[in-house]
């Protein structure tokens, strides 16, 4: 890093965050941050540890199915520091009701997929695949 600004550069987080650089300048435009991102003496995002740590978090969360809009207020709540704690955790237990209902519906579609593939299998080996899950012919 130049100019003597400790921290991470915008490229770096990318790298470990394995985020674009357009989706990190996203984040921060959209108050996804739990804070303002610091500036060099040129203008150039300055990252910190923290940020990062936070940035991995964000990409859990998307991937779970968390809203923006939630990530938003949450790092709001954390951004604001300790008190309001009752809040974050109402927010992580909603979302945490929200992915297990997910997991059980995929859990639904796993087993029903899972039984198609035996059936195809047994099928496949048994040489017997005419009409398996075929239309029934049309009625004139």
């Amino acid at each position: 890093m130049t100019d003597g600004a400790v921290g991470l550069t915008i490229g770096e987080v990318a790298r470990q965050t394995g985020l674009s650089v357009h989706t990190l300048r996203l984040y921060e435009r959209e108050g996804l941050l739990t804070g303002a991102v610091t500036r060099d003496a040129a203008g150039r995002r300055i990252y910190r540890d923290w940020d990062v740590e936070w940035l991995l978090n964000c990409t859990k969360f998307r991937a779970s199915g968390m809203p923006l809009a939630t990530i938003r207020r949450l790092a709001g709540l954390v951004g604001e520091g300790s008190g309001n704690e009752a809040e974050r955790l109402a927010l992580l237990r909603e979302h945490q009701q929200a992915v297990l209902a997910r997991m059980a519906d995929l859990q639904a579609c796993l087993e029903l997929i899972s039984h198609k593939v035996e059936v195809y299998e047994a099928h496949v080996a048994q040489g017997t695949v005419g009409g398996v899950w075929s239309p029934a012919p049309a009625r004139s």
